[in-house]
């Protein structure tokens, strides 16, 4: 997981720091955000400490009608050990026993330009793609008429080579060899290259190429959410394989369970059209379209016919 610092926010949001420039490096550890309203009211049994503590209009304008030790007890609590960092809205002015407190204690307080609810959505979706968990796969990952497909396979299957043909067709390849996946929500695995090798593809025999140079722009993604597997093998005379469909092989990675689909390679197979073809073909499921299931369907309607004529 990737370690996110306060000072990496404060970057990041181009805020202003005010006080307890000593925790700067803080970690943040969860996504979390927090309003302590509850808190400038003095309760303080359930306080998230461990959250980044945004203060808006209604918490500062409850602030101010407290009495002053009231003001002192209340900022010396909201700075505790293990708080990353406190964050004004509105660039609001910072009330003097928080700036006491925060650096006493070593807590960073920065202000924000933004009003609390925009930058509160906008932090929330910063944080959680930087602690999303991660994992790295071996294969490659190409945007194909809009949908994530991650080719997997052994060393030497040829994913390299048929990421080549699927660029030369005019889809975009997002990752060769290795793809760093975090899962940023439920049910979303997004995908990127490791910036050693973005945009850079290996064929065996002619070497390391750049898909951006050689193609252009357009024949690149940085990122792409991955919505389909396929898992590319030698043929085996030995194995049956799916020639209807209707099986669903599925791949976990992370907490995510994806589509899988087993494509067996022998000499004379176009996999870049193939692959191409599984694309629309899901894309056609997800909109409710199964030709597999149809085809099924009118099977048992002719079985079916046939009983009925032979009683």
């Amino acid at each position: 997981m990737v370690q996110v610092t306060t000072k990496d926010v404060m970057d990041m949001f181009d805020l202003k720091l005010v006080s307890g420039q000593e925790g700067i490096g803080r970690h943040i550890a969860v996504s979390d955000i927090s309003r302590p309203g509850l808190e400038m009211a003095g309760y303080f049994t359930h306080y998230p400490a461990n959250r980044v503590q945004l203060l808006g209009k209604t918490e500062l304008s409850f602030y101010d009608m407290l009495l002053p030790h009231e003001r002192k007890e209340r900022m010396k609590k909201l700075c505790s050990p293990d708080t990353p960092a406190i964050i004004v809205s509105h660039d609001m002015k910072v009330p003097e026993e928080l700036k006491n407190a925060s650096n006493e204690e070593h807590v960073p307080v920065l202000t924000a330009k933004m009003a609390t609810t925009r930058f509160s959505s906008l932090l929330t979706n910063f944080l959680e793609s930087k602690l999303a968990p991660t994992t790295a796969v071996h294969g490659v990952l190409v945007d194909i008429y809009g949908v994530g497909v991650l080719i997997t396979g052994k060393s030497g299957v040829g994913k390299s080579e048929t990421a080549l043909e699927l660029v030369k067709r005019g889809h975009r390849l997002v990752a060769d060899d290795c793809v760093e996946i975090r899962q940023e929500a439920e049910n979303t695995l997004v995908g990127n290259a490791p910036k050693l090798i973005e945009h850079l593809l290996e064929i065996r025999g002619l070497g390391i190429i750049d898909i951006m140079t050689l193609f252009g722009a357009s024949a690149i993604r940085s990122f792409k959410r991955i919505s389909l597997v396929i898992d590319l093998e030698i043929w085996d005379p030995q194995k049956t394989y799916d020639r209807l469909g209707l099986e669903e092989e599925k791949m976990k990675i992370i907490d995510t369970d994806l589509h899988k689909l087993t494509i067996p390679v022998r000499p004379g197979r176009n996999l870049a059209v193939i692959i191409e073809v599984a694309s629309m073909n899901h894309r056609l499921k997800r909109m409710g379209v199964n030709a597999a299931e149809e085809f099924s369907n009118r099977l048992n309607d002719v079985i079916s016919q046939n009983e009925d004529v032979t009683y």
